[in-house]
Formats: structure tokens, C-alpha cells, sequence
């Protein structure tokens, strides 16, 4: 009896380290930026905030920038979610299939996984800079019109740092639609062919079908990556030129330098909430697709 108790008590013993750092890491720091949210806490006054109710949040809704942070965040995350999709699920198509060499463009395609985001931002911003090696290579070829300064402009540092994020996280992708094209029995394949089908129709009719949970996987953590990215954005562009390319967690690292602490608090529980809100309303719109399909 002692034993079989034992038995049923181990397991919980087990979760105690684990569950104590998560506390400690999660979810104390996330009560106490709800907590300091409601206050003017500042580096001023460290050891004194003083409670304001609603005053954080209600200047940052009358904030410009914050908007401006807001509409950045949603249009990166829903971008690189766009082109990470078809770009990971067209590479999962060429390397799923066997041919020689197929190992090394699975990690070739990979691999910018596994680099650091700051090495490459300033792998990039070396690149992009005015006097950088995409602007020489440009002047060497007597394409001098096309000089300018990559990360000096809101539509072209946005549009590189998007750029970036595909070619980092599209590998990402491709081995989870990989994952789900090799679970689709081949013999719907093969009947579909008996049948006339083509390749694209059965692409249509068999494969996105089947791929419904991976598509739900994929998007979600695209999503949620998207709208909380920092390092990236903080590495290339720093949020400028100005706060043209200012993302909701750079708006956040912004007032916590300036020692707004309150203010970074809110903003950071906005994000939060933002994130769980979209999270689980985008997953139950695609688990009823996968239903559906």
C-alpha cells in the first residue's frame, strides 16, 4: 500500500523544481507588471509608486506612437505569417520528395533557424547600411540610382526586416509541413491519379485538406512570434529612423529605458493580452477549419 502511494506521489514530487522556476519567471513578474501598471512608478521613485488608476493606460491610448507601434506590429505579424506559410510549404514540397542531396537542403533551408536574431540583425544592418555591401555591389555594377539608405526609410526597413524574418523562420516551417505531408496516406494519391485527377488538383483537393492541422501549428506560432518580435527589430533599425519601425515590445524597451516604468508595464500588459486574445480566437477559427475540411 505504502508503495503504491509512493508510486502515485513521485511524479508530483517531480513537477516541484520545474513548477517553482515558472513561477518565479512567469508568473511572479507578470502579476507584478499588472500590479505596476496601475501605477506611476519610475526610476525616480523606485521605492514609492504611487497608484493612477487607468492614467497609464489612457495616455497610452492617446499616445500616436503607440498606434503607430500597434499598426507596425499588426502588419509585420500578418505579413511574415503570409510569406513564411507559402514559402516553408513550398520548400517542404521540393525537399519532401527523394531525391540525392535532399538532406542538405533540408539544413541548408534550416539553418538560419539556429543563428542568433542579433547576429544576423547586425549581419544585415552591415549589409544595409549607406555605405554597406549591397549599396557598393550596386555602384560596381553602375546601378547608382538604387543607392540609398536601406535602413533610413519606413518603407524600406520594414520591408527588409519582414524580408528577414521569412528567410530566418521560412525553414522553421517547412519541417512542420514536412511533418504533415509525409503523415497523408499515398494512397489517396494513387487513387486520385487512377481517377484523372492532375497535380494541382490534387494539391487542392488532397493536400491542403490533409494539411489543415499544420496550417493551424504553423499560423499560430507565426502569429504569436510576429506580434511579440524585438530582437530583430531592436538589431536592425532600433525602432527609427524616428519611430517609423517601432514595434509594440520596442515601444515597451523604449519607456522602461526612459525609466517610465508604469508606463512600460502597461504597454507590456497590453501586449500580453493582445497576444492570448488573437492566439486563441486565430486557433478556434482554424480548429473549426480543420472540422470543416
Amino acid at each position: 500500500m505504502k508503495n503504491r502511494v509512493k508510486e502515485k506521489i513521485y511524479p508530483g514530487w517531480m513537477c516541484i523544481p520545474a513548477i517553482g522556476v515558472y513561477t518565479l519567471f512567469y508568473i511572479v513578474p507578470i502579476v507584478s507588471a499588472f500590479f505596476f501598471s496601475f501605477t506611476d512608478w519610475n526610476m525616480d521613485r523606485m521605492d514609492s509608486p504611487r497608484f493612477t488608476g487607468l492614467r497609464n493606460f489612457i495616455n497610452l491610448f492617446q499616445d500616436e506612437i503607440f498606434w503607430r507601434s500597434v499598426s507596425n506590429t499588426a502588419l509585420f505579424a500578418a505579413m511574415t505569417t503570409v510569406f513564411k506559410l507559402v514559402v516553408g510549404l513550398a520548400l517542404a514540397l521540393l525537399v519532401v520528395q527523394k531525391f540525392r542531396g535532399n538532406s542538405f537542403f533540408r539544413t541548408i533551408f534550416y539553418l538560419p533557424c539556429v543563428l542568433s536574431c542579433m547576429i544576423i540583425g547586425l549581419l544585415f544592418t552591415g549589409i544595409l547600411k549607406q555605405d554597406g555591401l549591397l549599396n557598393n555591389a550596386l555602384a560596381a555594377v553602375g546601378l547608382d540610382s538604387m543607392v540609398c539608405d536601406w535602413l533610413g526609410r519606413y518603407g524600406t526597413a520594414m520591408f527588409w526586416i519582414i524580408l528577414i524574418e521569412v528567410w530566418m523562420w521560412a525553414g522553421f516551417n517547412m519541417f512542420l509541413f514536412i511533418s504533415g505531408l509525409q503523415s497523408i496516406p499515398a494512397e489517396l494519391y494513387e487513387s486520385a491519379q487512377i481517377d484523372g485527377a492532375g497535380t494541382w488538383k490534387r494539391f487542392v483537393k488532397i493536400t491542403l485538406p490533409m494539411l489543415a492541422p499544420s496550417f493551424t501549428v504553423v499560423t499560430t506560432l507565426n502569429i504569436t512570434g510576429g506580434l511579440k518580435v524585438f530582437d530583430l527589430v531592436y538589431a536592425l533599425t532600433g525602432g527609427g529612423p524616428g519611430f517609423d519601425t517601432q514595434v509594440l515590445s520596442t515601444y515597451a524597451y523604449r519607456a522602461f529605458g526612459l525609466g517610465l516604468l508604469g508606463k512600460s508595464s502597461a504597454s507590456s500588459m497590453i501586449l500580453s493580452v493582445g497576444v492570448v486574445l488573437v492566439t486563441f480566437a486565430l486557433n478556434r477559427f482554424l480548429r473549426s477549419k480543420e472540422v470543416e475540411s
